[in-house]
């Protein structure tokens, strides 16, 4: 029923690397492949005060901070609002029978940063029906064409039933190297294994078995990983996360209060994440759009990392080792 992606290498690079041998008095330094910049928030869109105010805030950071992939969730539009056209960067791949709308978060977005002169590609697939009068969706923006799927991972199927929760699937490009990028929206933990969270991650990593390529699963988890053994635990089994592999003093934590699906809370946690495979070393990862640096847009605060591909490192650490040891 899925489809299998296999992706490729299309370009070789190099990395900075130094080697620390004893027997080399020098370092030698060469050419680093291109940091790679990610990012994902949950837009909450429409359901914020001054909800215009925010959209601009969002693109002034995406301008400044130059991201070549991001994840957006709760990316909503009216349903009775009027369709639109779009042009030559949207991917339908994920749409099915459903249109953009004028009001379509991503789309007003995608406008906005086009009239500033940078133009990413992009994808909307909607999930389900968002608070009674919203299509809720996700969303995938790319600086290369993305080539997007939608697959559902919940037991509910039904468009009307908020329970329902997918997965956009988009095959893209990052630093030469064909990639697959995920952008997630998951349901709560339940302690039953068909239900919920533990059904939901369940399906994810049948679908993701097949697929042969470099992996980042992007989006609101609402597991966190201040909770031990639920769901933050069962994605560190088989994904690293890119706040914890790296040293960030940012606090991590990106929901501060009760919000909606968290009325009780009173914690700060962290439960949207930026989640990779093996392929992938974290150079960096911090939270934005929480106040400090940057505004406060939603109810989740957003992520944000740098990364870079760890089997180009690994080649040269090898090869910088091995010529090190030729010259002794």
């Amino acid at each position: 029923m899925h489809a299998v992606f296999y992706c490729k290498t299309v370009e070789a690079a190099y990395c900075d690397i130094f080697n620390n041998s004893m027997k080399v008095a020098a370092a030698w330094k060469k050419e680093r492949t291109e940091l790679m910049r990610v990012m994902t928030l949950n837009t909450h869109s429409w359901m914020e005060s001054k909800p215009l105010e925010k959209l601009e805030v969002l693109t002034k950071v995406i301008l400044e901070r130059d991201y070549d992939l991001i994840a957006l969730q709760e990316v909503n539009q009216l349903t009775s609002s009027e369709t639109v056209e779009t042009d030559a960067y949207f991917d339908t791949g994920a749409l099915a029978e459903y249109t953009i709308h004028e009001d379509n978060f991503a789309f007003l977005l995608a406008e906005k940063l086009k009239t500033a002169g940078t133009f990413y590609y992009w994808s909307w697939m909607p999930v389900h029906l968002g608070y009674g009068q919203y299509h809720e969706g996700l969303a995938l923006f790319s600086k290369v064409p993305v080539k997007a799927q939608g697959a559902i991972v919940s037991k509910e199927k039904e468009f009307s039933d908020y329970r329902t929760r997918k997965l956009l699937l988009g095959r893209t490009v990052l630093d030469g190297q064909e990639i697959l990028a995920i952008c997630c929206h998951y349901s709560w933990w339940s302690e039953e294994t068909a239900k919920g969270f533990q059904y939901e991650w369940g399906q994810t990593l049948k679908l993701l078995d097949k697929i042969k390529c470099p992996k980042l699963l992007l989006g609101d988890f609402n597991n966190p990983a201040e909770y031990q053994q639920e769901g933050y635990e069962l994605v560190t089994k088989s994904f690293l996360d890119s706040y914890a592999a790296t040293d960030t003093t940012n606090s991590g934590f990106t929901v501060s209060k009760a919000i909606d699906g968290w009325s009780g809370n009173q914690q700060q946690l962290r439960m949207d994440y930026i989640f990779n495979d093996e392929n992938f070393y974290a150079e960096a990862c911090e939270v934005l759009f929480d106040g400090r640096g940057t505004p406060i847009i939603s109810d989740h605060y957003g992520v944000e990392a740098e990364l870079f591909f760890s089997e180009l490192i690994e080649k040269e650490n090898n090869t910088v080792k091995a010529e090190a040891e030729s010259l002794y």
